[in-house]
């Protein structure tokens, strides 16, 4: 008789529990969170290996003892009688679970287990067997538990829910002992001659998992190495005995399994696993929006899926008008059939207007999940209406919009701020640029739990669509933390999408997805206007210019010239199409440089300079680092040595703590006003420190 620990995820070890008093009926059974021990013969531990479909390991026990000290691992490890298990010729590795005050560290006790082993093979004959993390021979598992520790061999080698026919995999793709236990609380495995669907398949795990169910395919019969291969112990002719008659008991299968995406090489890969599982030609595969797929007059049966569900709000949020459209169709073309639908948002599925009957929580790797169950019965395909979002943001934002509309109509532009953190409890902002909204969540204070934080933010994603009328897929949410040196140059996303907007005259083209900042700094507006108005017959020198948009606004009023000047190439670039867009040709001088060196080592002589430099950077592109206050004096005086009599310096920053060094400034010669409340948009009036601005006139 041998002792077996059997492992499954969380949430699982009651259907695993079943599963095992099914496939080995002589055997008492006992159940832990995510375990179930029992003892047995090792026929019967070949049957889990070979036909559970929930379980991950299956370890045999060869120690166990309590653990009062780091000794004491090593002394319970050296119970077992190590050669009879394995070759000096074999490779091992130990892997150690759980801590005590004792053991507080895996490693350590991994190396301890480590230790006991192969000192065993010394003393009987003076060699040791290699440790291998790489496909080692023999796997061995040291789980503590409070102060007991059991030693393990892994019969199982690899985890069992590999079942080794995906190539391939989609975004979040749901594991296969995962998607045999979607199945099993569905209640298809009890009902098998009735269809499945799974309407947002992916790779398809759900559709091969249920056509292996139903044609009675052990889940083990693909894998060609076992943990138990090398062990001395192993009864290859038991084992082969039992795949033997597994390969026997396949049976053909008369019922509708059916998987659908909207992506076609999803689909592709789906039909691809599925070949591999052998099982390809007992599923129908097609490419559809599930929002459209007809029930095409198939018996009333079981809908099985794991929708997409978002690993940021910003997606979550665009995938809501998907969800309230699904509940629609599923209610009209779904009537009585079983719906299970696996989620890490629940609000997602509270869109589709349904009544749960029964929710299970089940963990997705080390994503928690949960598995709702559905019955489209005549009371839950009711049509019900859409509630009105009735929170404070929305209330708030609402009252906000009709003072931003008074303001509008004498504004000329369709980007602007509607919202900027006016409850602290919901600490975004709102910037409306055309017929889109971005959002930026401001990192929350510690002191608020981070499920809170998530939550509020919701509500504002929530709330947008109906307040604003904004299209939920054209609300773009960003996670605004402080930025320094080259992280405020790198990329969030890689959709290359662009819009156009208008400004006071001014084409712009903007990004809202790709970058924390769009390409348009929203609280320059006026101060972009102030350079217009004085830019006319001059030489204007536009520094740390970003995209330009200052440099456009120069142009369009009339500068004799414009030098643009920035370290970012793609800025650069972008500068030069807002040039393009807005037909701008004439005396206009884009430059990739480092601002800085570039100033002190340029010669050249302009009427207008706009400085609006970062609060601070360490880019590999700039000799040495750039703190806006340290730093200052030194780039306004040279920035001096380029500047006609009589010229002006629009300098600018956005450090809240920023003191001008008036004195030396004044030292050098300039008159100083600080121009910062005129240069303060009416949308962002809210946070008065959002920039500084000075003009800077030499005398």
């Amino acid at each position: 008789m041998f002792e077996f620990l059997i492992t499954t995820s969380k949430g699982l070890d009651g259907m695993l529990l079943e599963e095992i008093a099914e496939l080995c009926p002589d055997v008492g059974l006992k159940s832990k969170p995510g375990q179930v021990l029992f003892s047995g013969e090792l026929q019967d531990a070949y049957k889990v290996c070979l036909w559970s479909r929930l379980a991950n390991r299956v370890l045999v026990k060869l120690a166990e003892g309590e653990i009062n000290s780091a000794d004491d691992v090593y002394k319970v490890t050296d119970q077992a009688n190590w050669p009879t298990q394995f070759g000096i010729d074999d490779t091992f590795m130990v892997d150690f679970t759980g801590t005590n005050q004792s053991i507080n560290n895996t490693q350590f006790g991994g190396l301890k287990v480590k230790d006991a082993i192969v000192d065993q093979f010394t003393t009987f004959f003076d060699e040791r067997p290699s440790v291998s993390k790489i496909n080692p021979s023999i796997r061995i598992q040291a789980r503590m538990w409070r102060s007991v520790l059991g030693i393990y061999i892994d019969l199982s080698g690899q985890s069992l829910h590999q079942r080794h026919y995906r190539a391939k995999t989609g975004l979040a793709p749901v594991k296969e002992h995962l998607a045999s236990a979607m199945l099993i609380r569905s209640g298809w495995h009890k009902n098998k001659l009735l269809p499945l669907i799974d309407p947002m398949c992916g790779a398809g795990t759900i559709a091969i998992e249920a056509a292996m169910m139903a044609q009675n395919i052990a889940p083990g019969l693909k894998r060609e190495t076992w943990g138990f291969d090398s062990w001395k112990q192993h009864d290859k002719a038991s084992w082969d005995n039992l795949t033997n008659e597994a390969e026997q008991a396949k049976q053909k299968h008369q019922g509708v399994i059916w998987a659908n995406d909207i992506d076609a090489s999803m689909v592709s890969v789906a039909r691809e696993n599925a070949n591999l599982a052998g099982v390809a030609n007992a599923i129908k595969f097609t490419q559809q929006d599930a929002c459209q797929l007809p029930s095409t007059d198939l018996e009333s049966g079981y809908m099985v899926s794991n929708p997409p569900y978002g690993e940021r709000l910003s997606e979550t949020t665009q995938l809501i008008p998907t969800f309230q459209k699904w509940g629609a169709w599923l209610k009209q073309e779904f009537k009585d059939w079983h719906l299970s639908l696996l989620t890490s948002d629940r609000e997602l599925l509270r869109q589709m207007k349904l009544t749960a009957k029964k929710e299970y929580k089940l963990m997705n790797g080390k994503l928690e999940c949960l598995l709702v169950n559905f019955e489209l019965d005549e009371k839950n395909c009711q049509v019900r209406e859409n509630k009105i979002v009735n929170n404070d943001f929305a209330n708030s934002l609402a009252k906000t919009l009709v003072k931003t509309n008074k303001w509008l109509k004498k504004q000329n532009t369709n980007c602007y701020r509607i919202y900027d953190a006016d409850l602290p409890e919901y600490n975004v902002a709102v910037d409306k640029y055309a017929d889109y909204l971005v959002v930026q969540e401001y990192s929350a204070p510690k002191d608020v739990p981070e499920h809170k934080a998530k939550k509020r933010v919701q509500e504002v994603m929530m709330s947008l669509p109906q307040v604003t009328g904004v299209n939920a897929n054209r609300i773009i949410l960003k996670v605004r933390e402080q930025q320094k040196g080259k992280n405020q140059y790198q990329k969030v996303s890689q959709r290359k999408e662009t819009i156009e907007v208008f400004e006071n005259g001014a084409k712009f083209q903007v990004n809202l997805y790709d970058y924390l900042d769009t390409g348009l700094f929203l609280d320059h507006r006026v101060t972009r206007q102030l350079v217009q108005q004085k830019a006319r017959a001059k030489d204007v020198l536009n520094l740390f210019a970003y995209t330009g948009s200052v440099s456009v606004h120069a142009a369009l009023g009339g500068a004799k010239s414009v030098t643009t000047v920035d370290m970012s190439n793609t800025y650069i670039d972008w500068a030069k199409e807002n040039f393009k867009i807005n037909k701008l040709t004439g005396a206009y001088e884009f430059i990739q440089s480092d601002c800085l060196t570039w100033l002190n080592r340029h010669n050249g002589k302009y009427d207008l300079m706009f400085i609006d430099p970062p609060s601070f950077s360490n880019s590999k592109r700039m000799e040495g680092t750039w703190d806006v206050q340290r730093d200052h004096v030194a780039l306004i005086t040279d920035a001096l040595t380029c500047l006609n009599p009589g010229g002006e310096i629009l300098f600018s920053n956005n450090l809240r703590q920023f003191k001008l060094d008036e004195a030396a400034l004044q030292n050098l010669g300039f008159s100083i006003k600080n121009i910062s409340k005129q240069t303060l948009p009416e949308d962002f009036q809210r946070n008065p420190k959002i920039h500084h601005c000075w003009s800077l006139v030499k005398e």
